[in-house]
């Protein structure tokens, strides 16, 4: 990579991580903390809160990755964090489980993951796309783990209200970064040519619905997760303000599992090995929440396997999907994945509290391991992805 391309990467990736910032510092203590919160103790609308940023992310992402596409890729993201900000404002200031989700609304709407993932390809070769979309999905694995860890802190010393107003400020920040640090990139391809891709092959590309399903159940269960594992670590005798010591050695040891993970599939051509191996790990979390008893070491052993394959998922995803859209329309099949992603958020965190409400742990975690289950026969039975499938297809 150039030097360009590389502070670009890095630059674009903090936004990313920005972005996401906005959805995980929240899990590990918000389900505790609405409990304060008038109508918090009902954990169906617990989930409605924690997903209902994911729900207007889902619905505006293709919007959003076409307005890219149209209107420019820099005036696209000064919007979507402008309202982040906003987002963040009300729902720091909420004083009910209401207003926090009419926050979470309007966090969500700013939908400028695609936008940016499609400035970043703007801004790289080919010969080293899938090293810059690699950084951004190792920036949003090592957020998510700076934010598990982060959230508990935080929350101790400003409180979630506290931590959503912070992320507002993150947001103006970003705005500044990206219009001071980075230059306006080359104009969007143009994708009405005759060879161009619909959105309707956009959509129902079989490779790019591989890749869309599979982000559809990651982000779903990491949402499930967060609407039990807090009561389920309190019950087992840690405290709140110490849920931290849990999550910053499973953190790091998921890390340190990763990196080597990503390095001998790259080098060895083993991605598929890798991939297919993560899903799997993925599903054998599931197994030990829903069989095994809720003590500490179990809780333990497995969010060290989720956040393990976890964190392989979230940094590789981005590359493929990169990799298989177009350069004509990649801002709106970047903005397709988006969309599913954030739906899974919305999904598992409805489904996740209504069925913990209702119908306790052990059928939260069932449930996570039937969607697990699916994706690993998903992936094991699908061919290989091939780079660019949708522009050689257009091409035939």
């Amino acid at each position: 990579m150039t030097a360009f391309e590389a502070r670009a990467s890095l630059i674009l990736s903090g936004v990313v991580g920005l972005r996401m910032l906005g959805l995980f510092i929240i899990l590990p203590v918000f389900a505790l903390y609405a409990e304060s919160l008038p109508g918090g103790s009902d954990r169906t609308l617990v989930g409605v809160a924690l997903g209902a940023y994911g729900l207007t992310q889902a619905i505006l992402q293709i919007p959003f990755g076409w307005m890219s596409d149209r209107w420019g890729r820099k005036p696209t993201i000064y919007l979507g964090l402008s309202i982040l900000a906003l987002g963040s404002l009300v729902a720091g200031l909420a004083d009910s489980i209401w207003l926090v989700i009419l926050g979470r609304v309007i966090q969500g709407a700013g939908a400028v993951s695609a936008a940016v993932v499609a400035l970043t390809a703007d801004f790289t070769r080919d010969s080293v796309r899938t090293k810059a979309m690699a950084i951004i999905g190792t920036t949003i694995s090592l957020t998510f783990a700076a934010s598990i860890v982060g959230g508990p802190i935080l929350s101790r010393w400003i409180g979630v209200p506290g931590i959503f107003l912070l992320t507002g400020v993150l947001a103006l920040t970003a705005i500044v970064v990206v219009r001071v640090a980075l230059p306006d990139p080359p104009p969007a391809t143009a994708t009405r040519s005759a060879e161009a891709p619909r959105f309707v092959d956009v959509l129902l590309d079989p490779r790019l619905m591989q890749l869309n399903f599979g982000v559809f159940v990651l982000h779903a269960v990491l949402m499930v997760l967060w609407v039990v594992v807090p009561f389920e670590l309190r019950a087992s005798g840690l405290d709140a303000p110490a849920h931290w010591k849990m999550y910053l050695p499973v953190m790091i040891g998921s890390v340190l599992l990763m990196v080597p993970a990503i390095v001998l599939s790259e080098r060895h051509g083993r991605q598929r090995a890798t991939f297919i191996g993560s899903v799997a790990l993925l599903a054998i979390a599931e197994a030990v929440f829903a069989l095994a008893a809720p003590t500490l070491v179990t809780l333990f052993l497995a969010l060290l396997f989720f956040f393990t394959a976890f964190n392989v998922l979230e940094a590789s995803l981005p590359s493929l999907i990169s990799r298989t859209a177009p350069p004509a329309v990649k801002g709106t099949a970047i903005g397709v994945y988006s969309s599913v992603q954030f739906l899974g958020t919305f999904a598992g965190a409805i489904i996740g509290g209504w069925l913990s409400q209702y119908h306790g742990p052990t059928a939260v975690f069932v449930f996570c391991l039937v969607l697990t289950g699916l994706w690993l026969i998903v992936a094991a039975r699908s061919a290989p992805l091939e780079p660019r499938a949708l522009a050689s297809h257009a091409a035939r």
